[in-house]
């Protein structure tokens, strides 16, 4: 059974984004009765008596450098077609308390603050948003844009680990749904478990890689010979000019490839390649081309066209993550949390095939429900 009366919050990293924005819209519009949870797979049977934290009983804020109200956003993103037309003047209560309570983010340009400075400042705007609201606790969830890896010896922490340290400083779980670093440094990864926090990451399965989780496993079951695997991704808005700098394509891309290597167990000819189209906005389209060999070394060709919404895909599983992670952090389960793959790219281990990640879910579900 769920508890109403215990509150939730939930810290977006990148809160005026398209998916946090769209998350926050969804979760009001669901919680009213507006439209149902479809693509939240908590809200299905196996997950009734895990006692997860209500819809309604979730909080919203969170850092960003933007400075595009969520209202204005939410009309943006209908006129987008993402969100359905009316939504946003439904839940406009909603979004607006939610962008009362989003802080401003950084670095941004001529911020001279340390990273010790940063950190301090982003974990004292997380324990105030807790404080006021009387919260059980906050689950900070990272939905901003990819970044490039850091180079090899660098003196300062990218962004996002500079969220995920804030985090752990103020004694949350962390959720990375980015191919960023975020918690992955060893000093971060040391600190959330000397603090017992659960984690997961990363890098939200949505798309091209959702799918590539499902037919990698086939080729291999089948006993077929996967030669190559070849894709493109066509996107735009945020995370298509994000992706348009090489170094974060690359490490969007490796997410990506790790899911090809881990089910077929071997790297297969052949690569991704992300281009920004800026007008198809929040659409994108994923296109792979599958190249294997059959019985007597017949060659044969797969090829699959993959059509979608990013932030529509994006959002219900965000707020699945915040609620199973808030969840773990009640029952007491510390660190990593593989059983959560089904939803990353480049999970914190656990298998690669979406059955078994399935299955492993569903065996954390029934370990929720056992569990104080």
């Amino acid at each position: 059974m769920t508890n109403e009366n215990v509150r939730t919050g939930v810290w977006f990293v990148g809160a005026r984004g398209s998916v946090a924005t769209t998350a926050v819209a969804g979760c009001a519009a669901v919680s009213a009765g507006l439209h149902p949870p479809t693509g939240m797979v908590t809200e299905t049977p196996p997950f009734a008596a895990s006692r997860l934290p209500a819809l309604p009983s979730l909080v919203f804020g969170g850092h960003d450098t933007a400075h595009c109200p969520l209202p204005k956003r939410a009309e943006e993103l209908t006129a987008a077609g993402v969100l359905p037309h009316g939504l946003a003047a439904a839940v406009r209560g909603e979004l607006t308390a939610a962008d009362a309570e989003i802080r401003p983010g950084g670095p941004q340009s001529g911020d001279t603050r340390s990273d010790e400075e940063l950190i301090a400042a982003f974990a004292a705007d997380i324990l105030d948003f807790r404080e006021r609201h009387a919260l059980a606790r906050v689950v900070v969830i990272n939905v901003s844009s990819t970044e490039p890896l850091p180079e090899p010896g660098a003196l300062r922490l990218p962004p996002s680990s500079l969220y995920a340290a804030a985090a752990v400083r103020a004694e949350c779980p962390f959720v990375n749904f980015t191919p960023s670093t975020g918690l992955r440094t060893e000093a971060l990864m040391d600190a959330a478990a000397a603090g017992g926090l659960p984690h997961a990451g990363r890098d939200g399965k949505t798309g091209q890689t959702l799918l590539r989780s499902v037919l990698a496993p086939m080729f291999v079951q089948r006993a077929l010979s996967v030669r190559a695997w070849s894709g493109t991704n066509l996107l735009g808005g945020g995370d298509g000019a994000a992706l348009a700098d090489p170094a974060a394509a690359a490490a969007k891309n490796a997410g990506k490839e790790r899911v090809l290597a881990d089910a077929l167990g071997h790297t297969p000819q052949g690569e991704v390649h992300i281009d920004d189209v800026p007008a198809l906005g929040d659409w994108k389209t994923a296109w792979d081309h599958i190249a294997f060999d059959g019985f007597l070394g017949s060659r044969m060709i797969l090829q699959t066209i993959w059509q979608g919404c990013d932030s529509a895909l994006a959002a219900p599983l965000v707020l699945d993550l915040a609620r199973l992670v808030a969840r773990a952090h009640e029952a007491g389960m510390e660190g990593p949390l593989p059983e959560l793959g089904f939803y990353f790219k480049d999970p914190d281990g656990g298998p690669a095939g979406l059955s078994e990640q399935f299955e492993a879910l569903l065996t954390f579900a029934e370990r929720l429900r056992e569990t104080v």
